[in-house]
């Protein structure tokens, strides 16, 4: 029984995840909304939602497909405290090829921090986060969820590509992902991304002090 609960939880999941790739759904909410309260109304509903579906995922009886180790949780600890500093930085930097980083600033593909290193920094920081917490938690229903969001970051970055593309122009979008990837390695890289990085780290050690509320299992 608490198999279907849980599946109705992650069918719920997706469905409110699908919101904006349904434009009919999603311009009549911006009409009601406005563009500002519609993001802010979504990503309330799908943190929401994601939090719900990790709390969710404690509910069957577990079946083990391997073992939690000490290795493990500390190897995902560590890691987990990279890609908060990952996010942290990547928030900072303009992006033209995928979501997320900063509005405010102008894409320099002759200094384009870490998207010289990947054109969807927070989808692989999804996607790593989502791998990270595979190692501790070999139960089924975990793999399900830490599996089926590590794919669809994975998977996103192909669609999100393609819109792209369409949007900017095959021309445009080429030419400037070539200047994105003859950029020195950190070019763009500042001191102003230490700064980011630090406060990254600071949000992993609130993370990692709030975990047991809003996952249920207590890290420190």
């Amino acid at each position: 029984m608490m198999w279907l609960a849980y599946g109705g939880v992650f069918a719920a999941f997706l469905a409110t995840h699908s919101i904006p790739t349904r434009p009919t759904v999603r311009a009549r909410l911006v009409a009601a909304f406005g563009h500002a309260g519609f993001g802010l109304g979504y990503s309330l509903l799908s943190t929401a939602m994601l939090l719900i579906l990790i709390r969710a995922a404690a509910w069957p009886d577990p079946i083990y497909l391997w073992p939690t180790t000490l290795w493990a949780m500390e190897a995902t600890k560590i890691g987990m405290a990279l890609v908060c500093m990952w996010f942290a930085v990547a928030l900072g930097h303009a992006n033209p090829f995928s979501f997320g980083g900063s509005r405010r600033k102008s894409f320099d593909p002759e200094r384009p921090g870490l998207v010289r290193l990947t054109r969807h920094p927070m989808l692989l920081g999804l996607a790593s986060w989502a791998g990270l917490h595979l190692l501790p938690n070999g139960d089924l229903a975990h793999v399900l969820l830490f599996g089926a969001l590590g794919g669809f970051a994975l998977l996103g970055m192909r669609l999100i590509d393609r819109k792209r593309r369409r949007e900017m122009g095959p021309e445009v979008w080429a030419e400037t992902l070539r200047r994105t990837r003859a950029a020195p390695p950190f070019a763009g890289l500042t001191l102003a991304d230490l700064g980011r990085a630090a406060l990254g780290l600071v949000a992993y050690m609130a993370l990692l002090h709030l975990h047991e509320y809003f996952a249920g299992v207590a890290l420190v």
